[in-house]
């Protein structure tokens, strides 16, 4: 059985933010495909499905976001899962707008919700970061990330999360870069991945040059005279050379 886990804060207030964008996926997965209807169970919205073949359970947390692992905690007890049995979707301010990434571990980066997932959950679980951008300044992050995704935002988030839905079964299967190709697809977006490697592979390559040894003696040749008693000495034991 694998648990998906949106991560928000509850109510109608909060339903538009940005911080709710963990809610919102879940959300459309439920919508694409068959699920048992919103049910109240573990301090959370649980409803039941299959996706590849396999259990699915999906989560929303009611417990509000700082207290997200309580409550997921509690589901995996109860079917005695473990954290490799666990993905989480939630928010990501050190992403650009619509695009995700998906891996196994790591840290929490400041975020509430996955610092009590971490503490009741272990860390060992899947974490699939979603891109809400950042204002740039930290004293605006608290009201950008509690604040309502904007209009033109629909042009990246609408396709991010139905392409997240289309392709859910790529979670269970355990199929994370292609999902995430698939994501980049839907929104436009080339291989990144592959720049960083192609610009280290030309700031690694060494310019063509002259060998030490041939360096070292371009450096060290002393110059000849050109005038003086001893340079017509010079030219009449050696002759007249060019360089």
């Amino acid at each position: 059985m694998l648990i998906i886990a949106g991560l928000g804060n509850p109510g109608g207030k909060y339903a538009g933010n940005r911080h709710n964008v963990g809610f919102m996926a879940v959300d459309a997965i439920h919508r694409r495909h068959s699920f048992s209807p919103w049910s109240k169970k573990f301090r959370a919205e649980i409803a039941e499905g299959e996706l590849a073949g396999e259990k699915v359970l999906l989560i929303k947390p009611q417990t509000f976001m700082n207290l997200s692992g309580e409550s997921v905690g509690e589901a995996m007890r109860f079917y005695k899962l473990q954290p490799a049995d666990l993905v989480a979707i939630y928010d990501e301010l050190d992403l650009p707008p619509g695009k995700a990434r998906l891996k196994t571990g790591g840290g929490h980066g400041g975020h509430n919700g996955i610092k009590s997932l971490d503490a009741h959950c272990g860390r060992e679980y899947r974490r699939l970061r979603l891109g809400i951008g950042h204002p740039g300044v930290k004293e605006m992050v608290q009201n950008h990330v509690l604040g309502d995704f904007a209009k033109a935002d629909k042009a990246w988030l609408e396709p991010l999360l139905d392409t997240l839905a289309d392709n859910a079964d790529m979670l269970v299967r355990n199929e994370d870069s292609q999902l995430m190709n698939k994501i980049a697809l839907a929104l436009g977006d080339k291989a990144e991945e592959e720049k960083p490697r192609k610009e280290n592979k030309n700031t690694e390559k060494k310019p063509a040059g002259q060998s030490h040894i041939h360096q070292a003696r371009n450096h060290n040749q002393p110059k000849l005279l050109t005038s003086g008693p001893m340079a017509d000495m010079l030219k009449k034991m050696f002759g007249n050379k060019g360089d």
